[in-house]
């Protein structure tokens, strides 16, 4: 069930169960071509999709919606973004990304760039980036999408260390990772406040050259302008191995489609 866009991600799982052996079935955009429109609610729509279906993967526009959906679902169900809330299945293959790529978790510094008050993503990242050792995070974001106060307070109780700037420059020769995310024009009140913010951070040939030679740099997709094409061409892909024909962006290796 999606009721927001998706390519990797509805594609990747669909993917999966199709090569596990089995079948899918879905709507396209469920909040307009689905009784969402209606005026249904989440809830009613899990409880009987759930007697057709042995797992749900859910998008949804409303943060906590996967929640929702799980505490009346007669089957699992597995949140594939729920509004700017969480996206657990897209950090798990970036933490396999990181570990592929750096050869390791424990003792990364990590630059988390753009949106971070509606990127889901860097959320679930953080979340998970707190179970390993030694980690260090760097906020890098305009205070107009900062990220939320829980994470911050989560990173505090389990005792990782991180910095708050609007400096990305300062950041980039420190860190092993720069997770790069655009700015999420959906979830802006108006166009005014978007074009704010719009473009402020760019992975160019400057800023990588301010990089270590063994950082990395990771984009969940989709990318608007935040990542230079050139750069793809002449770093990302010679510090990036890929088993397979895919997009030049280290979060998305062939190897790891089945786990988004």
């Amino acid at each position: 069930l999606f009721y927001e866009p998706s390519t990797r991600t509805r594609l990747s799982f669909e993917a999966a169960m199709l090569r596990l052996g089995g079948r899918t079935m879905g709507t396209d955009n469920a909040r307009e071509f689905s009784s969402a429109a209606k005026g249904e609610t989440i809830e009613d729509t899990v409880r009987i999709v759930s007697g057709y279906s042995d797992v749900i993967v859910l998008r949804h526009y409303e943060e906590g919606a996967a929640r929702r959906a799980a505490a009346v679902s007669s089957v699992p169900v597995i949140n594939a973004g729920d509004g700017p809330g969480q996206h657990p299945t897209q950090a798990l293959l970036d933490l396999y990304t990181i570990r592929d790529e750096i050869g390791h978790v424990d003792g990364i510094r990590i630059a988390m760039v753009g949106d971070l008050a509606n990127g889901r993503t860097v959320r679930s990242l953080t979340y998970l980036l707190s179970k390993f050792r030694d980690i260090r995070v760097s906020f890098v974001a305009p205070s107009q999408v900062a990220m939320r106060q829980d994470i911050k307070d989560h990173l505090d109780e389990h005792r990782v260390p991180w910095t708050e700037t609007q400096d990305l420059d300062a950041v980039l020769p420190q860190v092993d990772v720069v997770y790069q995310t655009r700015i999420q024009k959906e979830r802006f009140p108006d166009e005014a406040s978007y074009l704010e913010v719009k473009g402020i951070y760019r992975i160019d040939a400057r800023a990588m050259s301010m990089l270590q030679k063994t950082a990395i740099v990771m984009h969940p997709l989709p990318r608007v302008d935040e990542i230079s094409l050139m750069i793809e061409i002449r770093r990302l892909c010679a510090i990036t191995r890929f088993d397979g024909p895919i997009p030049c962006i280290c979060a998305q290796k062939w190897v790891s489609v089945l786990g988004r």
